[in-house]
């Protein structure tokens, strides 16, 4: 899963920030009176900040995740479209020390047409309607693992084996992220069925 210690924009940095994202928004601006923006650096977009940016004033508050830097902004919106834009424009920088956090971060910020594919390296990863038993969190966290690098191609493509949750599922794949940042999956092995966890879109 992809988790960042985020840190707290200053009060000049929102402003310049928001300056930049108001513009973009469908419907009501960010105000920064009551507006929260934490942040955190990306390194396969060298010079960009992930920012979470929530206002308060709202109810519930207004929130949207923002790829950033001096004068450009990509709201993310859930499907790949805005994160294949800026790899093209940023550019995307994909190294054996960045893909890896790369696909965390995609993975996090994609809903697919059928539903969310969640990285799962440990235990916690996993949204569980309730705490598994001992032994059953201690089989399955045997099972999961952090996400490996397998090859570095020569043109500029990576293969990289990674646990998945969709839906109630946990499974195996393979990952071919190409040198733009396309990431297809291949070879799927189901690994646990009809697991107890929170379905993704209800909550609950």
């Amino acid at each position: 899963m992809f988790q960042k210690a985020f840190v707290k924009l200053e009060k000049e940095a929102a402003e310049a920030v928001l300056r930049d994202v108001n513009p973009l928004m469908e419907g009501s601006p960010f105000k920064p009176e009551s507006t929260t923006i934490l942040g955190f650096e990306l390194p396969f977009y060298p010079g960009y900040k992930f920012l979470d940016i929530a206002d308060y004033g709202y109810v519930p508050e207004q929130q949207r995740f923002v790829v950033h830097k001096a004068d450009n902004a990509t709201i993310l919106n859930w499907t790949n479209e805005p994160i294949y834009a800026l790899n093209k424009k940023a550019p995307l920088v994909l190294t054996a020390d960045t893909v890896t956090e790369y696909v965390r971060f995609f993975f996090t910020y994609v809903r697919g047409r059928h539903g969310r594919f969640r990285v799962a390296e440990n235990v916690d990863d996993i949204a569980w309607k309730e705490e598994p038993p001992p032994a059953a969190r201690k089989a399955i966290g045997k099972i999961l693992a952090p996400v490996q690098l397998t090859k570095k191609n020569r043109d500029g493509s990576y293969d990289l084996i990674l646990q998945m949750m969709f839906r109630d599922s946990l499974f195996k794949t393979a990952a071919h992220v190409n040198r733009d940042g396309q990431i297809l999956l291949s070879e799927e092995e189901l690994l646990i069925e009809d697991m107890p966890v929170l379905d993704d879109v209800l909550g609950q």
